[in-house]
């Protein structure tokens, strides 16, 4: 994916730094869009497409560690750089354990904050694509009947066929029906597949 193809978000309250990170964001290659105060962030439309919040601490308004929160809980998955001229450890310490990718105290070299957003473009490259995959795995989990949920939960708990039957009151027949629709439904060609899409969906055994 080309940088261009991606968007850094900038939110500072001073003018000044924020024209001149948008342009050293820009000379990357990036595309950049920025903001004064978290409020502002917040009431925009955003591209969907990898992105990164390159966030002072300090802001009029909610703080950066407030919009990171507010973010969270949310839902709003989208990796953030602090950026800040009084950082403290503290401070630091809560960003990074709330998921910050990185937390910058001015000065900081023009070629560290470039890393630090590479970085954070690509973590949210790939979590968008995790994202995408279990939310068609979702789907096709969710095209299964009642029946068909409780044939899969057996046979990935490892339960042959004669084993389901007896359990769920079937024939052997009947199973083996059942799970020629899941392994379609599902779209998997092996029983090994299915065991992985139902552990990324987090299906057990038998409940």
């Amino acid at each position: 994916m080309r940088e261009a193809e991606s968007i850094v978000f900038i939110i500072d309250d001073d003018s000044l730094y924020r024209a001149s990170t948008e342009r050293l964001v820009r000379s990357a290659g990036f595309s950049v869009e920025s903001f004064q105060s978290a409020a502002d962030f917040l009431n925009s439309r955003r591209p969907n497409v990898p992105s990164c919040l390159v966030l002072d601490v300090r802001l009029p308004g909610s703080s950066g560690l407030d919009l990171q929160r507010e973010l969270a809980e949310a839902g709003v998955h989208l990796p953030i750089i602090f950026v800040t001229g009084h950082g403290d450890i503290p401070m630091s310490v809560q960003a990074m354990k709330a998921g910050a990718v990185e937390f910058l105290t001015k000065p900081f070299r023009d070629q560290t904050l470039l890393d630090a957003i590479r970085q954070a473009i690509e973590r949210d490259r790939v979590a968008r694509q995790q994202r995408a995959r279990n939310a068609d795995l979702r789907r096709r989990y969710e095209s299964l009947g009642p029946r068909e949920r409780e044939v899969l939960k057996c046979v990935v708990s490892g339960m042959l066929n004669k084993q389901i039957a007896d359990e769920l009151g079937a024939t052997e027949r009947t199973i083996k029906f059942h799970r020629g629709h899941i392994m379609r439904k599902m779209q998997v060609r092996s029983l090994a597949e299915l065991v992985r899409m139902a552990e990324a969906l987090a299906i057990g055994g038998r409940e």
